[in-house]
């Protein structure tokens, strides 16, 4: 049996991960992802968080930019937008990857702390998702945290102090003045992501763009440009994307109709539904959800998670502007 200490980031995770799909760990937020499948071009939409690749590698495509994230190079998610991914994996080589969602409480009272010391840079514009290399000082906190993670007894005594640490490394590593300025709403791209909040509320009613602009405090032409800036898209494609990918959920989790679980999402006629869910998943609605089932087994979202939605936008202080 090899000495724990020597281990490698692969080995541990593998060890927390004996099945494909989500496996949730013992503390807030993490979970470890086993995929022994090639992945291209699926459309994901990431909560606010960090993934951590510790073997394999993936990619992101947002509005034509590459985001890596592998072995050396770990995807920071500021806020939820969604994009398309492809991953490399097989059954010999699994793709094992870390998934953190933020704890925003937590994350406000550390960015407190951080900027109580002038450790930031306040001008950094902010950023939706960041692609950053993996330096040693996270790859060795989450070493310890993975080894942690192995022992019951030592996740319960050592696991919050180290989730801190490494909360800690993300936030003031070469990245973490944008997330930071993201994540504080800052400037003119924190009334962006503060009309997200009203977005998320209301996404399953008619919404229009004068709307969400004038929530925001900007005019339309400003709103649009200043939105697929940050988040790469149209605020329309935006909130279809935010109602397929609910609609998604609900379809894995409870066993809806298509029907009901249309209307639930705000569309009033399932058929246009049906045909929009498969032009963005490339699959029907049942299709997708044996696929997801396969491929994600156990699913990250319940109620707990729908109020995590909501604390994205509202719990984190405002910014001081």
């Amino acid at each position: 049996m090899s000495d724990r200490t020597s281990d490698s980031l692969a080995v541990l995770a593998a060890r927390l991960a004996p099945k494909e799909g989500y496996n949730f760990l013992p503390l807030k937020g993490l979970r470890v992802l086993r995929s022994e499948s090639v992945l291209h071009n699926v459309p994901v939409l990431y909560q606010p968080g960090v993934v951590f690749v510790c073997q394999g590698s993936k990619r992101g495509v947002l509005d034509g930019n590459i985001y890596v994230y592998d072995e050396e190079h770990y995807l920071a998610v500021s806020v939820p937008v969604p994009f398309r991914m492809q991953s490399d994996a097989s059954p010999e080589h699994p793709l094992l990857a870390i998934y953190l969602d933020f704890d925003m409480r937590l994350i406000a009272e550390l960015v407190a702390t951080i900027e109580g010391y002038a450790t930031t840079d306040t001008q950094s514009e902010p950023a939706s998702l960041i692609s950053t290399q993996t330096g040693p000082e996270i790859s060795a906190v989450l070493h310890r945290l993975l080894r942690a993670l192995q022992s019951p007894v030592e996740t319960a005594i050592l696991g919050d102090g180290l989730m801190r640490e490494l909360y800690f490394r993300i936030l003031t590593g070469p990245q973490g003045a944008k997330m930071i300025a993201a994540l504080e709403q800052r400037g003119t791209a924190g009334r962006i992501l503060r009309s997200l909040g009203y977005l998320r509320e209301n996404f399953t009613k008619p919404l229009s763009i004068p709307e969400l602009a004038q929530h925001a405090g900007m005019s339309v032409p400003s709103y649009h440009a200043h939105f697929r800036r940050l988040l790469g898209s149209s605020p329309i494609q935006y909130i279809k994307s935010m109602r397929l990918h609910e609609a998604r959920i609900l379809l894995a989790h409870h066993g809806q109709t298509v029907t009901e679980v249309a209307a639930s999402v705000g569309y009033v006629s399932a058929s246009q539904f049906s045909r929009e869910f498969k032009r963005h998943f490339g699959r029907t609605a049942s299709e997708e959800t044996v696929w997801m089932r396969h491929h994600l087994g156990e699913l990250p979202r319940d109620h707990q998670e729908q109020q995590h939605l909501k604390a994205v936008f509202t719990r984190f202080p405002p910014s001081r502007e």
